[in-house]
């Protein structure tokens, strides 16, 4: 039976933390606030527990799931390269409403998906979430929603979609803003924009310089769009290079990184 722990209580988000700290590292799901929207979270490094959550969600392998982590180090053993602008743009907007693609480090022992090499990767701004994430290490973590059905802004929104499928939710209370991630592939030589979100491409270029793309923003939540319209929540590799195809934002990735299926809660 799925447990929930109101996190505004210290002592219930001490208990909190520690049974879902326990509960990743048996390869079972979780619900963590995020600052953008509720996640669905599971250990990166143990593939049943990934393919776990992609069935809960009602999704398939070429949406492998990103990876949140606790700390700019975590992220440093994941990804192979940061490229020439990757640091200056994680040291500027991490924690927060970033999502950075790269390459993956090669000698990994996971299985996200099809990848095809890459990984995104991200340090919420969100403190619950950076108390569970420096448990357990990186964590892969998607929109705490089904596919298709909007994104999970309490608690109560996740257990109503995914119910016993979980097995802790740690309420954060309700999210401040549905607006996603932005998510940037570093997989070229000069960065792409992949999905407009929380930071924008002008504050992006104020670091960086020159920034490719401008991918077409999501339909609002009452807009009606259809089921084949990118979800407003992903924050998966296959649904950012999706949005980023959409957008015609020039070549192919250095290295046959995921162009087609590379990775917001």
């Amino acid at each position: 039976m799925s447990r929930s722990y109101d996190c505004a209580d210290d002592a219930r988000r001490k208990e909190g933390i520690a049974d879902a700290a326990s509960a990743v590292r048996r390869g079972e799901l979780v619900v963590l606030p995020t600052d953008t929207v509720y996640g669905i979270g599971t250990d990166a490094f143990n593939p049943g527990a990934v393919a776990g959550l992609l069935k809960a969600k009602g999704r398939g392998r070429d949406m492998p799931p990103p990876v949140l982590v606790g700390s700019v180090r975590a992220a440093q053993a994941l990804v192979e390269d940061f490229g020439r602008h990757g640091r200056d743009l994680v040291d500027e907007f991490w924690p927060g409403p970033l999502t950075v693609v790269c390459a993956a480090t090669p000698s990994l022992s996971w299985d996200l998906g099809d990848t095809k090499g890459t990984v995104a990767v991200r340090m919420p701004l969100q403190p619950v979430a950076l108390d569970l994430l420096k448990e357990v290490g990186p964590t892969a973590v998607s929109s705490a929603n089904v596919h298709g059905q909007p994104p999970a802004t309490t608690a109560e929104d996740a257990a109503g979609q995914l119910g016993e499928s979980v097995a802790v939710y740690l309420d954060g209370g309700p999210c401040e803003s549905d607006i996603p991630s932005t998510i940037v592939d570093l997989t070229y030589a000069v960065p792409r924009l992949l999905r407009a979100g929380g930071i924008p491409i002008e504050r992006l270029r104020e670091v960086c310089g020159t920034v490719l793309g401008e991918p077409k923003r999501r339909a609002p939540r009452d807009s009606g769009a259809g089921s084949d319209s990118p979800e407003p929540e992903s924050e998966d590799p296959g649904a950012a290079a999706e949005n980023g195809d959409a957008a015609g934002n020039g070549d192919a990735p250095r290295d046959g990184a995921a162009a087609a299926d590379p990775s917001r809660e």
